[in-house]
């Protein structure tokens, strides 16, 4: 038997303006970091999953106390889709609103769900998405 993981436990995304991107995604989230430095602020993006916004450039290997954790970085346009309840699709809209974020697309799925698009301030494509979307969700 192939053992099947849980879930995506964290996303990186690399930032340009790290405190600039951070205080966007408290405020979209609602949330205050569980960790946070010049070199990474770690959110809660819900049930068990972490959301690691690194300063651009500055995550380099770290020697920790218990084992080194690789290097790592990235760049260009590249996307995050955070799953909503169906039932609180409206409420996402008026918040977005609320927040002067302009939401750039609406989809509606033929297999029933609907995904909100919008861009953070580095211009990455954000999501939101209620349960259709794909099989597994």
């Amino acid at each position: 038997m192939i053992p099947r993981v849980q879930r995506i436990l964290e996303t990186a995304l690399y930032c340009a303006d790290l405190a600039q991107t951070a205080a966007f995604y408290q405020q979209l989230l609602n949330v205050t970091p569980m960790l946070s430095g010049d070199r990474l602020v770690a959110l809660d993006a819900g049930h068990g999953t972490v959301l690691l916004l690194f300063q651009h450039g500055n995550s380099v290997a770290l020697e920790t106390q218990g084992g080194l954790v690789p290097g790592h970085d990235g760049s260009g346009p590249v996307h995050i889709a955070f799953a909503i309840e169906r039932a609180h699709l409206a409420a996402w809209e008026s918040r977005l609103a609320h927040l002067g974020i302009e939401i750039e697309s609406r989809v509606q799925w033929e297999s029933g769900g609907t995904s909100l698009y919008f861009r953070d301030p580095e211009g990455r494509s954000v999501e939101l998405a209620t349960p259709g979307i794909w099989p597994t969700y």
